[in-house]
């Protein structure tokens, strides 16, 4: 106990046990060239740092520790005890920092960096997989980190800094981030084959007021246009199900359990007839968004630009 007060004595009067690793980091390069070397001179040399600077850095290494790491015969030195112990964790801190400093060197690497990609479930069958096909024509060392979720989500991960970018809908209107359009989608009233209006290629939505709808979940932008649009053409939908797949949604209609607005199909589906709607316009923005006055990579700052030029031609969507 004697030698945890005396610990406590050394400490620097502004240091505590939550700000300790702060004071110990800078130093930690200098203690391991010390150690290596056994000798101050050399280790400064090596270092390119005065000696002087370097014999105080240790010094007010041990005073912060409170313990001495080297026993000293003039310049040369050699590793107490404890000494030896902590050059162990410092190599091992130090291999990381460089493990470290080596991967967000290579994510920002230009031609073969590390771009991290957020999109809608609906983008992911053909719309992402084709631009990311067109983008590596040109980049074809650049990797991708792949997020797939709802936008409310994707923001969220946005500002966390998981992400660099994301293609979502609506586009998102907030004052921390930027976000620019880039195209529109056309959404359907998807029916059963065998529903009364079936046989019919165009619908306005007020003919759908009496259905019961099965819709994404709310939070979901794809819901809250749905919920909109209803509203416009006078009626709140009633909901037998709500899902997280417009996929999963297709299928539900099929099986009769109800009606959906959704946007096309990467490949038609058996039993179920898609009609356009003539009235309120049923569409959704695509857009993309990032944060404000976050520096872009160059890997990142290329698909950025990349998108960009999508503008207007972003979807692939079937007849």
């Amino acid at each position: 106990m004697a030698h945890n007060h005396s610990s406590r004595e050394w400490l620097s009067p502004n240091s505590n046990e939550e700000d300790m690793g702060l004071l110990l980091a800078p130093r930690l390069a200098y203690f391991a060239a010390v150690a290596r070397h056994e000798h101050v001179t050399r280790a400064a040399h090596d270092l390119g740092v005065p000696q002087s600077t370097l014999s105080r850095a240790m010094v007010r290494l041990e005073q912060d520790l409170g313990v001495s790491l080297f026993a000293r015969k003039g310049r040369t030195v050699s590793l107490t005890p404890a000494g030896r112990t902590f050059l162990a964790s410092a190599e091992r801190a130090l291999a990381e920092v460089e493990r470290s400093a080596d991967a967000v060197r290579a994510d920002a690497d230009p031609s073969a960096g590390r771009v991290a990609f957020g999109f809608l479930h609906t983008m992911g069958s053909e719309t992402v997989p084709e631009l990311i096909r067109a983008f590596r024509v040109d980049h074809p060392k650049v990797r991708f980190t792949l997020v797939q979720n709802y936008g409310e989500a994707m923001i969220e991960r946005l500002r966390a800094g998981d992400l660099d970018l994301c293609l979502t809908s609506p586009v998102p209107d907030a004052p921390d981030l930027v976000a620019r359009r880039l195209d529109e989608q056309r959404l359907r009233l998807v029916v059963p084959d065998d529903h009364r209006l079936a046989t019919r290629k165009r619908v306005r939505l007020a003919e759908a007021a009496d259905e019961t709808f099965v819709t994404l979940e709310p939070g979901y932008g794809l819901r809250r246009i749905t919920d909109a649009l209803c509203a416009e053409a006078g009626f709140n939908p009633r909901i037998a199900f709500e899902g997280e797949e417009a996929e999963t949604l297709r299928g539900l209609v099929a099986a009769g359990l109800g009606v959906a607005l959704l946007p096309p199909p990467a490949v038609a589906r058996p039993g179920v007839v898609e009609l356009t709607v003539t009235s309120p316009r049923a569409a959704r923005e695509i857009g993309v968004a990032w944060l404000d006055g976050h520096p872009d990579t160059p890997p990142v700052a290329a698909f950025k630009r990349f998108l960009l030029s999508r503008r207007g031609r972003l979807l692939n969507e079937p007849g």
